[in-house]
Order: structure tokens, then C-alpha cells, then sequence
């Protein structure tokens, strides 16, 4: 690796905004639509053995159980979604013929005993919030040699922010309705003695196509028991969504009310609060907290609707609203202040551009991530490995000098110094692995050149240098990512020169641009 290009992975971080942070399987990759993982083939039994069967008494390793086989228990149909740690499956239990999601996670990815251990705690959180209100139903685990198999309740209403943008208009009270079943969320795992630590709009389904089916939070992948007293460091969540305490390592459960306030902003406004065209700016942007409820379209928003923002936004955690009191808040409570007069459809407009560009972006960068070698994802490690000679877990400054110092850099101290304050996201003087190989990937995946055209080649498929409104169709169908509806608003927000179809610079210009024109954000 050239020391130019070494350089380069510094000089800034370009990430998709709604990518993970920090997963609980320590991986950096394009974060999922509902939660789910890479998708891994199913075995190929015959259907008269017992699942239990014991010809098969090996002792699974990950959840202490007798391997199972999947499929004479329940009929695997099509996949329903995938992300960072499985790939999810609309399946039936064949003894009930009831339908359910069943999560696969391949046990090829779990590769060290964190990564088992945090498998372990999703699987016991699961079972500890189950038969709550507004969080899916567990319905059991299951493991063989290749997989583990997490089988739920299926949502079949999709996606919470689809569904609103779908309806084409709504009022501040259905949206304090939905705000009272994702609060309830957080009070509940709260009570019960669980952090989220990734709330967002991805991670609440409807349980149904009705109007009113309730909404479920899916995704427990990063939640964690909570200990008394006990502050916590790691950094995780997602971009747009974490709280400012987060980035500083010490925090506690009040970031869950942190995220749900973003989400009740989005839902009010149609973008996020804090947002940036990097995700390190973005970041910057959370830690300054400037939180603006004055430019449109808030002159129409209640005063109820903004001091409850305000407070769930309280830079100091100690001062944030609980989960509890929200719930009680005037705006929030059923029958309370919340407005019935239809917000501006501006909100909806923007929100559908958030929710189409991210799309888009996401299977972007999963093409990208995929053309990426594992040989050059070895040699980051290795590099950080390198770097770090005393073996702590984080590059100092003098360790970063000293490692670009043996790649024969000449590199001034002012440049090392512009290099480690690019790398060092929550700014406490050190990189540590995270950070590391966030800033190297990231600048693989959205700097060179020759992966930004791989992408687009993806779309592509007949080399005419377009991607037309059916090559979009197929690659979005590819990974159950898209229907005509989102197909129509990433061309309408893309194809800048509206002639129907995108092109390469088009297509670039997407995947450098923040979710906003700076001077559309600045309007009164």
C-alpha cells in the first residue's frame, strides 16, 4: 500500500449516514434495511429425520443446544432483508403452518468470543422483551454447524417511515402516536434493564398492512443488559442517531432517548437535526448541538412538539427527559397537544429524498464493500497491528509518526497532527482499531475512483454509460431494497438533468452529497 494512498484513507471520512458506527460483530459494513445479515445457503435434508434427531447429538457452541436442522422444523420461502450479521427469511413453521422471520447468522462470521458472546446476549435479550408491547416476538433459537437461526415474529407492514411517506399526508398527532409506541419501547427496556444503543427509523416495522398496526422495534443486535453504576465506552449506534455523550465514551441509557428525539424530529421536520456531508461532520455537528427549530418548517410546529423535542435533545444527559416522563409529556400523551391540522407536505418531500438517496447509497456501498478485497482488509489490521507497537488497543500520536515514519513518510508534524485529528473521532488523543479502519474503509468505499465506476458499473448492466429506470429495477429487486415507488424517487433526486435516466456524474455527485444543499437548509 502506497504511502500516498496511506495518506489519502486519512484526510477525511465519507461514510453513509446510516451506517452503523460500531456493530456488536465488529464490523464496518453497509447497515442493514431491517437488521439482517448476509445471506448463507440453507442445508439440504430430508424431510422424515427428526430434527432432534440423534444421529445429530453434537452440542452447538454458541447457544449450548443440540443442533438442529432448520428445515424439518420450519420452511425457509424468500428473503425479507439482510445487513450487517444475517440475512432474514419469510418462513413457516411446519408443525402450525404459521408464519415467521427467521434470521440466519452465519457462524463463519463469528469469529471471536466477543462476537459469540454478543450472539449469546441478542438471544437472551430477545427472550427477556418478549411479549412486550411494540417489540416483535421471540419465538425461539436454533443452531447448526454453518448457521445460528433467530425465528420471530414477521412484520409484514414494512418499514415505518415507508408507510408515512406512502399515506401522503399526516398531522402532529399520528405522528405523537407513533412516538408514544417507540418511547414505550425505550421505557420499557429501560424498566427491564436493557440499553438499546441503536434506535432508528430502519429498526421500527408494522406488524401489519392495517392503519393502525402497531409498530415493533426489530433489531436488538447492539442492545445490552445494564449494570449499575457502570459507564459505558464502546462507541456504537448510527450516525444521525447518536448522542453526543456516545462520541465522548461515557454514557449511559439516557442515549435511547437521545436517538428517539432525532426520530421525532425527522418525523416533524423531514430531516435529521444535526447532519453533515461526512459522517465526521456529521459528528462534529451532534457534539456542537446546535438544534434548530426555527427555520421552516417549525414556525407551523406546536410549542408542545418543541419543548418536547427540546428536551429530548438536552445536550446534558443529566438534564434529558426519561422515557417515563416523555410519555407523560403533554404533546405525547393520547388526547393531549398534539395538532390535527396536516403538517406542510414539504416534510414528506424531504423525508422521501432522505429515505430514496439512502437506498440507493446503501446498495452502492454494499457493491463497493464486496468488490473490496479480504487480503486488503487483512492488511488494514495488520497495518494497525504495526503501528500499534505497545500492543494497547490505540494509535498515539507519536506511535502514528513513528508507523508513517518506517513507510518512509516525510510527512511534516503539522500533516501527522492533520492525520490523527481526521482518524480521532471522539477526540481523546488516540485512535483506537474502530476508528482505524472506519477512516481506511470509508476512503476506500466513497474516495477512489476506481470503486466509485465499479458501483456504477453495477447499475449499469449494458455499459451505455446510463443507469435506466429498468437497471435501477433489477438491482434494487437483486436485494428486496426497492418497489416503483422508491425506483421513481431516487431517478426524481438523482437525475439532476431530468432526462430520465442517471449517469456517471450524476451518480458521483450522489455518493459525495450530504442529504441537503447547504442554502435549502439555511432558508427561513
Amino acid at each position: 500500500m502506497g504511502l500516498g494512498f496511506f495518506k489519502a484513507l486519512f484526510c477525511c471520512t465519507t461514510k453513509s449516514q446510516d451506517i452503523p458506527i460500531v456493530s456488536s460483530d465488529s464490523e464496518c459494513s453497509p447497515q442493514h434495511s431491517s437488521g439482517y445479515g448476509y445471506n448463507q445457503p440453507l442445508l439440504s435434508i430430508s424431510p422424515k429425520k427428526s430434527p432432534f434427531s440423534s444421529s445429530n447429538p453434537q452440542i452447538g457452541h454458541i447457544l449450548g443446544k443440540p443442533y438442529v436442522v432448520i428445515n424439518q422444523i420450519y420452511d425457509m420461502k424468500k428473503e425479507l432483508g439482510r445487513g450487517q450479521s444475517g440475512v432474514t427469511y419469510l418462513c413457516t413453521e411446519r408443525r402450525t403452518g404459521r408464519e415467521y422471520a427467521c434470521k440466519s447468522i452465519s457462524q463463519a462470521k463469528l469469529l471471536s468470543e466477543q462476537e459469540i458472546d454478543d450472539v449469546k446476549r441478542e438471544v437472551m435479550i430477545l427472550q427477556h422483551l418478549s411479549g412486550q408491547p411494540n417489540i416483535v416476538e421471540f419465538r425461539g433459537a436454533y443452531e447448526d454447524k454453518q448457521n445460528v437461526y433467530l425465528v420471530m415474529e414477521v412484520c409484514k407492514g414494512g418499514e415505518l417511515f415507508d408507510r408515512i411517506i406512502a399515506k401522503g399526508n399526516y398531522t402532529e398527532r399520528e405522528a405523537a402516536e407513533i412516538m408514544r409506541q417507540i418511547v414505550n419501547v425505550v421505557h420499557v427496556c429501560h424498566f427491564m434493564g436493557v440499553m438499546h444503543r441503536d434506535l432508528k427509523p430502519e429498526n421500527f416495522l408494522l406488524a401489519s398492512q392495517d392503519d393502525n398496526a402497531a409498530v415493533k422495534a426489530t433489531d436488538f443486535g447492539l442492545s445490552i443488559f445494564l449494570e449499575e453504576g457502570k459507564v459505558y465506552r464502546e462507541l456504537v449506534g448510527s450516525a444521525y442517531y447518536v448522542a453526543p455523550e456516545v462520541l465522548k465514551r461515557n454514557y449511559g441509557k439516557e442515549i435511547d432517548v437521545w436517538s428517539a428525539g432525532i426520530i421525532l424530529y425527522i418525523l416533524l421536520c423531514g430531516v435529521p437535526p444535526f447532519w453533515a456531508e461526512t459522517e465526521k461532520g456529521i459528528f462534529q455537528a451532534i457534539l456542537e448541538g446546535k438544534l434548530d427549530l426555527e427555520s421552516a418548517p417549525w414556525p407551523s410546529i406546536s410549542a408542545s412538539a418543541k419543548d418536547l423535542i427540546r428536551k429530548m435533545l438536552s445536550y446534558d444527559p443529566k438534564k434529558r427527559i426519561t422515557a417515563s416522563d416523555a410519555l407523560e409529556h403533554p404533546w405525547m400523551k393520547e388526547g393531549g397537544e398534539a395538532s390535527d391540522k396536516p403538517l406542510d407536505n414539504a416534510v414528506l418531500i424531504r423525508m422521501k429524498q432522505f429515505r430514496a438517496m439512502n437506498k440507493m447509497k446503501k446498495l452502492a456501498l454494499k457493491v463497493i464493500a464486496e468488490n473490496l478485497a479480504e487480503e486488503e482488509i487483512k492488511g488494514l489490521k495488520q497495518m494497525f497491528n504495526n503501528i500499534d507497537t505497545d500492543r494497547s488497543g490505540t494509535i498515539t500520536y507519536e506511535e502514528l509518526k513513528s508507523g508513517l515514519s518506517k513507510l518512509g513518510s516525510k510527512l511534516s508534524e503539522f500533516e501527522i497532527k492533520q492525520l490523527m485529528e481526521a482518524a480521532d473521532v471522539d477526540q481523546n488523543g488516540t485512535i483506537d482499531y474502530h476508528e482505524f479502519i472506519t477512516a481506511t474503509i470509508n476512503r476506500h468505499k466513497l474516495e477512489r475512483e476506481e470503486n466509485l465506476f465499479k458501483a456504477f458499473q453495477y447499475f449499469d448492466k449494458d455499459n451505455s454509460g446510463y443507469v435506466t429506470r429498468e437497471e435501477l429495477r433489477q438491482a434494487l429487486a437483486e436485494y428486496q431494497m426497492g418497489d416503483e415507488a422508491t425506483i421513481d424517487e431516487v431517478i426524481d433526486d438523482v437525475d439532476t438533468d431530468n432526462d430520465g435516466r442517471i449517469n456517471y456524474q450524476e451518480f458521483v455527485a450522489m455518493m459525495k452529497k450530504g442529504t441537503l444543499d447547504h442554502d435549502e437548509r439555511e432558508k427561513p
